[in-house]
């Protein structure tokens, strides 16, 4: 009896002193910061009694080199290893685990094919260039983005709600058979075509920066967010996705763009295209617009009562009116209309706030408060019928006429039309008395005559 009794109590003692090696002092150092390994000095082991039954770890962001020791967390459901300095992972004794974070860390390959119970596998920012899912029939989460995958299989993960295989090699990719897809994200690889008409469970879709000719999104119309930009598009249509609110269409070659359905449309990014108009009187609830750098000849966004930024410059435009009621919301970062040489007035709530407030318009645009305003600006510069200029301008003072005739009158006006000075035979003009703003200076010879436009200060 006594023999029996010692066995059991050796026995005892050998299974207490049991350790599991822990090479990596700072996988060690994590598990004493997390109260695992409660012996406080580093001693290259851990007591595996204290890490068998554990459910979930998380070691992320400690510059961890070197994760020997995981095989004997064999309880893991959540193991989060991101963000470290991994070069290899061995996961195939965690085969509990349903969800697996091991982003950001230097993997060049990566084995799951025992990982049968997945469910959330986040493996992006590493150096992969294949993976094999066939065994992960559970996976409704997927992230491999930024690694350099030429190809993905997703055939047989028909659960898959999310993917994100952005900023890879991607030639193709073939999402039909998951019909539960409400999340993708493939941004920033080579596709030349993507079939997404079986997701109509999709109310996200980034596909940008891809060489895309089309895309058809006419059969998902849970659609919110639509980022096809940087293809080379020629024309998209959205009719049927009215649930957007966002869509990024820029850096294509569109030439028409009708955003009329999409009444909950709040950011709209179709800049650098070839458009020639755009009608947004329908997007009441736009909140930013960029549609700089196109061919647009008017812009109007006076129903856009919620705008609060707009990106105009780069277009041709002679009309501009951005009288919707909230001018007073943009900051002067957020109104950008220059590089538009042929436009004269542009259209605001007030126009001696925006002249305080918004900078970034040309030298030869005004802003007014109404037609009126526009109209008297609109008195245009004929320098065919009498070879004249004015200077400086801007000026504070004196205005200077210069010219091969010696002006018999002179008349200035107000943007209103309205006449404030009257002379005669002279070249120089004191405007010292008027009040800051923009003039127009009608000048005659007393047969011809010519109109300047000029600033006082």
């Amino acid at each position: 009896m006594k023999k029996i009794t010692f066995l059991i109590y050796l026995i005892s003692i050998v299974g207490y002193a049991q350790t599991t090696t822990i090479p990596d002092p700072n996988f060690e150092q994590a598990l004493i910061d997390l109260g695992i390994d409660t012996n406080s000095t580093i001693d290259g082991v851990v007591p595996t009694a204290s890490i068998s039954s554990l459910t979930s770890l998380d070691v992320s962001w400690k510059n961890i080199e070197d994760l020997t020791g995981i095989a004997d967390f064999t309880a893991l459901t959540l193991l989060d290893c991101g963000y470290n300095q991994l070069t290899s992972l061995d996961v195939s004794t965690n085969t509990t685990l349903t969800t697996l974070d091991c982003d950001g860390n230097q993997l060049t390959s990566l084995d799951v094919s025992t990982n049968t119970a997945l469910t959330t596998l986040y493996c992006g920012s590493n150096q992969l260039t294949s993976i094999d899912l066939s065994n992960n029939t559970e996976l409704t989460s997927l992230w491999c983005h930024s690694n350099q995958l030429t190809s993905i299989d997703v055939n047989v993960n028909t659960a898959l709600t999310g993917l994100r295989c952005d900023t890879n090699q991607l030639t193709t990719l073939d999402v039909s058979n998951n019909t539960a897809l409400t999340d993708l994200i493939c941004y920033n690889n080579q596709l030349t075509t993507l079939d997404v008409t079986a997701n109509t469970a999709l109310y996200r879709l980034g596909c940008g920066s891809n060489p895309l000719t089309s895309i058809d999104v006419s059969n998902n119309t849970e659609l919110t967010y639509l980022r096809c930009y940087s293809n080379q598009l020629t024309s998209i249509d959205v009719s049927s996705n009215t649930a957007l609110t966002l869509l990024d269409c820029g850096f294509n070659q569109l030439t028409s763009i009708d955003v009329s359905n999409n009444t909950t449309l709040s950011f709209l990014f179709c800049d650098t295209n070839q458009l020639t108009s755009i009608d947004m009187s329908s997007n009441t609830a736009l909140i930013w617009l960029f549609c700089d750098t196109n061919q647009l000849t008017s812009l109007d966004v006076s129903s856009n009562t919620s705008l609060i930024v707009l990106y105009c410059y780069g277009n041709q435009l002679t009309s501009l009116d951005v009288r919707n009621g909230n001018n007073a919301a943009f900051n002067d970062y957020d109104f950008r209309a220059s590089y538009n040489p042929n436009l004269t007035c542009v259209l605001v709530d007030d126009a001696d706030w925006s002249a305080t407030n918004w900078t970034h318009i040309d030298t030869t645009s005004t802003f007014v408060n109404d037609e009126t305003e526009c109209t008297a600006l609109s008195i245009a510069d004929n320098t065919l019928e009498l070879v004249m200029s004015v200077y400086p301008n801007p000026t504070d003072s004196n205005l200077f006429i210069e010219g091969n005739e010696t002006p018999v009158m002179v008349s200035i006006y107000n943007v209103l039309g309205k006449e404030v000075i009257s002379t005669k035979n002279t070249n120089n003009i004191d405007v010292k008395a008027l009040p800051s703003g923009v003039y127009i200076i009608r000048i005659s010879d007393g047969v011809r005559q010519t109109n300047r436009k000029f600033i006082k200060n």
